[in-house]
């Protein structure tokens, strides 16, 4: 099974760090975002990652190369070269589906390159379980967050994904089914959001509440605050 990360986004609200480096190599702790995420990967026994690319995209195969440091190989999704912009997370994703699925897998995982999850671990037994399953996505949330206190998703009894409910906030992470994308056109500007209300509305999606440490580094304030000394 392959894994997505996607980076293809301005950053707008990280500038001006992001008018010169791309959100997802902005350090972490002495590395870049993404290099926790690709060294996460590695450690599940995941070795093909996709990533995509839009905003200052020569910069990501300059850091991260082939991925043979990390002990994985690295395939690219160039966004901007081959169609002039960021496509959002949906189009993103369907646009790079043959990339993902280049193995004859159906699914795979995706997450977004900006989100700090220092303590989460792939799951390759769940992932197998969940490919094994007639399901076209399952997520992790997170709890509400100071700044995001309305929530996006709630989690029914029986482990489904609601639109109403006591709702949590999306992770950004999530293991997906090639067939969740059905109806966005590779190159077509398209949030992910479109798929994730009709799958689950036909009450194909499950999901998860995941308590461990997580951040959506959305400002220079935050990075700070991630850097500070323990």
């Amino acid at each position: 099974m392959r894994a997505m990360i996607l980076a293809a986004g301005r950053g707008e609200r990280m500038r001006p760090l992001t008018n010169h480096t791309p959100k997802p190599l902005l350090k972490v702790r002495g590395k870049p975002l993404i290099a926790w995420h690709i060294e996460a990967f590695a450690r599940a026994g995941i070795r093909d990652l996709v990533i995509n690319t839009a905003w200052l995209a020569e910069q990501f195969e300059a850091t991260l190369g082939d991925g043979a440091r990390f002990g994985v190989t690295l395939h690219y999704s160039h966004e901007g070269e081959r169609y002039g912009r960021a496509l959002e997370t949906g189009g993103g994703i369907a646009t790079a589906l043959d990339l993902l699925c280049a193995d004859g897998d159906e699914a795979f995982w995706a997450v977004s390159a900006d989100i700090f999850i220092p303590e989460f671990v792939f799951d390759t037994q769940k992932a197998a379980a969940f490919a094994a399953s007639p399901l076209l996505a399952h997520l992790w949330f997170v709890p509400k967050q100071e700044r995001h206190p309305k929530g996006d998703f709630g989690i029914d009894a029986d482990g489904l994904a609601t639109m109403d409910g006591d709702l949590e906030v999306y992770s950004n992470i999530g293991l997906y089914k090639r067939a969740f994308f059905d109806g966005v056109k590779p190159g077509e500007h398209q949030r992910i959001r479109f798929s994730l209300d009709r799958a689950i509305q036909a009450k194909a999606v499950t999901a998860e509440l995941y308590t461990g440490p997580w951040a959506n580094v959305g400002s220079p304030e935050q990075l700070d605050e991630l850097n500070a000394p323990a």
